[in-house]
This record gives C-alpha cells, sequence and structure tokens, in this order.
C-alpha cells in the first residue's frame, strides 16, 4: 500500500505515515471542472468563429448568395436565451448560499426556459421553410440552418448536464458553477450568432 508523509514528520523524530487510501478517490480533484470548462468554451469559439469568417468570406461573393429574411421568432429565441441565463444564475447564487432545493427549483425553470428556446428554433426553421428557404437552396440559407442548428445541438449539451445535476443528491458547487458558466457562454455565442446574421446579409 502506499503511503504518504504527514507534515508532522519534519516536527518530530518519530516518523508518522497515513495511508493514502484515506482520500477518496473517487473525488474529482479541485479545479478539473474550471480546466473542462475552458476547454470545451475555448473549442466551441474557435469552430463557430471560423464558420463565421466563412460566412463574411461567402457573403462578399455576390453570385448565388440570396439573401432570406430572418424570422421574427429569433427575437423569441433571444429572450428566452436572456431568462434562462438569469435563471441559471439566480440558482448558482442560492446554491452557493446552501439552499440546494430553491437552487434546483430555479434549475427547473432554467431547462423549461431551454426547451423553449430550442422550440423557438424549431418554429423559426418551420417559418423559413413555408417561405421557400431550405438548407441547400443558397448559401445563406445554408449558414443560418447551420448556425442554429449547431448552436442548438450545444444547448442540447448544457440541458444534458442540467440532467446529471438533478440526478445527483449533491452536486458540488464547482460542478454547477462551471455548468452555469458554460450556460451563460452559449448565451454570448447566440447574441454574436444573431447578430452576424442580422448584419451581414
Amino acid at each position: 500500500m502506499s503511503r504518504l508523509l504527514s507534515d508532522r514528520a519534519a516536527k518530530t523524530s518519530d516518523m508518522v505515515v497515513l495511508p493514502s487510501t484515506l482520500d477518496d478517490s473517487r473525488k474529482v480533484p479541485s479545479g478539473v471542472y474550471r480546466i473542462i470548462l475552458i476547454s470545451i468554451c475555448v473549442s466551441i469559439f474557435a469552430f463557430f468563429a471560423s464558420l463565421v469568417i466563412a460566412y463574411w468570406w461567402r457573403s462578399q461573393t455576390p453570385p448565388f448568395w440570396d439573401p432570406i429574411p430572418l424570422p421574427g421568432t429569433l427575437w423569441l429565441s433571444t429572450a428566452l436565451m436572456f431568462a434562462s441565463s438569469a435563471t441559471f444564475e439566480t440558482a448558482r447564487r442560492i446554491f452557493r448560499r446552501g439552499g440546494h432545493r430553491v437552487a434546483m427549483r430555479w434549475l427547473m425553470v432554467t431547462a423549461a426556459l431551454g426547451i423553449a428556446f430550442l422550440c423557438s428554433q424549431l418554429l423559426a426553421w418551420r417559418a423559413l421553410i413555408r417561405f421557400g428557404a431550405f438548407l441547400a437552396q443558397n448559401p445563406h440559407s445554408t449558414f443560418f440552418y447551420l448556425f442554429t442548428g449547431l448552436h442548438g445541438l450545444h444547448l442540447i449539451g448544457g440541458l444534458v448536464m442540467l440532467l446529471v445535476l438533478f440526478l445527483r443528491r449533491s452536486p458540488r458547487r464547482e460542478l454547477v458553477d462551471a455548468i452555469t458558466y458554460y450556460w451563460h457562454f452559449l448565451g454570448l455565442l447566440w447574441i454574436a450568432l444573431f447578430a452576424t446574421l442580422g448584419l451581414i446579409s
């Protein structure tokens, strides 16, 4: 069995040892969730930044570029995203103060708002299809479906993380913080994509 030296060993002539099994090997070390969060957000940002650059570059070449009208439902999507970030942040702060049950209720509201956001995106797609703007109709419509669809997939990932919090009896505060910040990141990403679609057409 591997052993760890106690810091008391330097203060006494008798060496004191502690078995390493006293530490819970199943416990995730502090800071791991933060590192995972940063890695995920950086990779997502780089991916969407490359898509935005490609979108801008393609918009500068007029042939076959036929701008499509943005559905008004996107404003509803933006409002729902703002609201879900607010409820998630409320839950995080309540959780830090020890109100776990109340925080879980706010997280349930956040999940409902996230699902409503996805439904509003589907309504936007339905409006475009009725207008006659399909995925492969022209580059502008293709980028629209890519932006909204890929963002929706990442939001589904956030909902899965929320489900993990619901299933855990006592989730760590660091995990709650990491998932909250990921959700805020998706909110900022949506604002950037919405602005890009509206300004570059």
